[in-house]
């Protein structure tokens, strides 16, 4: 049998001689284009499209001061929901936290590299002994060896003219002790930093500059070591209901599931997300409705069906398409 002509777009190829085909490449979908981080955070959240339930959940954790704890299928668009409101409400970037088993509340708080500070000192030190009639070297500035994490973040750059959203994604995947642990700060709205505030009482000591998570560009100062938010920030927690949370936990927040798209709403997810109508391609709309079938039958998720439907407009071979079907809308739990 004769293997079927190679796709234009295909770039590995039923052939063993190296070629050049790698350099036509195609513009990546929006979603998994990396060239501008904050242009596709940006995309990501203008073309979500919120249900009723939705907007009026996160309007009551906006006038309530509440954390929001989302559930729902994996890939349903739970922490696209963060990036949503606050490419709406111009919030400006989503402080994300991904969450691990081994995640601690310090580890979103702030992290503090001592070693870094005492490498540095040592290097001071030495330098000061080649320098004759040099006054003794102090130790480093200790701000400068202090980050907050994204959630340390989210409290101190909180303002009442615009508060941040912070994303503290897949909380049901963390040690069992986080959810309790975040108690006290979604009470108080504030946190210590020890390092700081058992410095000595001094002009020097009393207000110190630390830096902010990642991408933020600015630093902010520290009174005494103590953070207090100004105004709470939305804080979207997302789950994908592998555990259960204590009720002190859920009492703190408010809760919203997201439920599965029905066929309308998949296909306006469609239009927006790769920029088509479905009823301009056959193929993209049979693989619609062999999306809604395998959605109520089996674990999907909305991306599968967006990866297949970018693949599908590409004008493959019909061999490409029926392996794309059975491949890439394989149910989750098969």
């Amino acid at each position: 049998m004769e293997p079927s002509p190679d796709h234009p777009h295909a770039y590995f190829k039923r052939q063993s001689e190296p070629h050049d085909a790698i350099l036509n490449r195609i513009k990546p979908p929006p979603w998994r284009d990396f060239t501008d981080p904050a242009k596709n955070q940006n995309e990501r959240g203008a073309l979500y499209i919120p249900r009723e339930e939705e907007v009026a959940l996160v309007n009551a954790a906006f006038q309530l001061r509440r954390p929001l704890l989302v559930t729902g299928k994996a890939g349903i668009g739970k922490s696209t929901l963060a990036h949503a409101v606050a490419h709406q409400l111009q919030l400006g970037e989503v402080l994300v936290w991904p969450i691990t088993s081994r995640s601690t509340l310090q580890q979103g708080l702030y992290h503090y590299d001592a070693v870094a500070r005492l490498q540095d000192a040592s290097l001071q030190s030495q330098k000061s002994r080649h320098r004759r009639g040099k006054a003794r070297p102090s130790a480093p500035d200790i701000g400068r060896y202090i980050r907050l994490g994204p959630l340390g973040t989210a409290l101190l750059t909180s303002t009442k003219i615009k508060p941040r959203v912070l994303l503290i994604d897949e909380i049901d995947k963390s040690d069992i002790d986080l959810p309790n642990d975040l108690l006290h700060l979604f009470e108080e709205g504030e946190f210590e930093i020890p390092e700081l505030s058992r410095l000595p009482e001094g002009a020097v000591y009393d207000e110190i500059t630390v830096g902010l998570h990642k991408r933020e560009s600015s630093t902010k100062s520290i009174k005494r070591g103590h953070v207090r938010c100004e105004d709470f920030p939305l804080v979207i927690l997302t789950s994908n209901d592998e555990r259960e949370f204590p009720p002190a936990f859920k009492r703190r927040c408010l809760r919203l599931e997201i439920k599965l798209p029905n066929e309308d709403e998949l296909r306006q997810i469609v239009e927006k997300r790769v920029a088509l109508n479905p009823e301009d391609n056959p193929k993209v709309t049979t693989l619609l409705k062999s999306f809604q079938s395998k959605l109520e039958s089996g674990e999907m998720s909305t991306d599968q069906l967006l990866n297949a439907v970018y693949l599908v407009a590409r004008d493959l071979s019909s061999e490409d398409a029926m392996v794309i079907k059975d491949v890439v809308l394989r149910p989750l739990n098969q």
